[in-house]
C-alpha cells in the first residue's frame, strides 16, 4: 500500500536539508563564534568581585599600606583562589610582588592580566614600571609608546611610566649591572 503521492521522496527532501545546511552552515558558525568572543570579553572587568574576594582584597591594600607586603600578598592570592575570573586582583599582586622586590613574579602577573585586558593602562604602566626596575629600559619604552598610542601622553599611566623610565633602574640595580653584567631576576 503505498502512501500519499503528494510527500516528496525521502531522498529529495534530505538532499533539500544538505542543500540548507551547506548554504547557512558557515555564516551561523561564524556568528555562534563572533557572539561566544563578544560575551567572553564583555564579561572580563565589568563585575564586582564576589564578597569574600573583596574582603581580602581589603585586606592586602591595608597590609600594603602598612608596609607588611607578605600579608599583602597573602591576602591577594586568597582573593585570587577565591574569584580567578576577576582580573584586577592580578594587578594587585602584581603592586604587592614589586614591593616586595620580585619584578620578575610581577610582570607575570602583569602579562596574565594583559592576556585577559589587552588594553588594561594599569597593567602596561605597572608592567613597565617593573621592567624599568628590572633594568629592561627598552622594553620599558616599549611599553610607553603602546600607553601613548592607546591613551595619550597626558593620560596618568603614561605620566607614571614616563617619571619611571627617567628616573632609570634602582641604583642597587645600575651599580650590579656595571660590575657583574645583566641582573638577572
Amino acid at each position: 500500500m503505498a502512501l500519499s503521492t503528494s510527500r516528496e521522496p525521502q531522498a529529495f527532501r534530505l538532499d533539500r536539508f544538505k542543500e540548507l545546511f551547506m548554504r547557512f552552515a558557515p555564516a551561523a558558525a561564524a556568528l555562534s563564534l563572533f557572539l561566544a568572543t563578544t560575551a567572553s570579553v564583555s564579561v572580563a572587568d565589568d563585575r564586582a568581585p564576589e564578597p569574600r574576594a573583596a574582603m581580602l582584597i581589603a585586606e592586602g591594600r591595608a597590609a600594603l599600606e602598612a608596609g607588611d607586603t607578605q600579608a599583602a600578598i597573602d591576602a591577594f592570592e586568597a582573593a585570587f583562589t577565591v574569584d580567578p575570573g576577576y582580573t584586577p586582583i592580578l594587578i594587585e599582586l602584581a603592586q604587592a610582588s614589586r614591593r616586595e622586590g620580585l619584578q620578575g613574579k610581577a610582570i607575570t602577573y602583569y602579562r596574565e592580566a594583559l592576556t585577559r585586558d589587552p588594553g588594561n593602562f594599569a597593567a602596561i604602566s605597572g608592567e613597565g614600571e617593573a621592567l624599568v626596575e628590572k633594568g629592561a629600559l627598552e622594553k620599558a619604552q616599549r611599553n610607553l609608546a603602546r600607553l601613548e598610542s592607546l591613551c595619550g601622553i597626558n593620560c596618568p599611566e603614561t605620566l607614571a611610566l614616563q617619571a619611571r623610565i627617567a628616573e632609570g633602574p634602582p641604583a642597587r640595580l645600575a651599580a650590579e649591572t656595571a660590575e657583574d653584567g645583566p641582573a638577572a631576576n
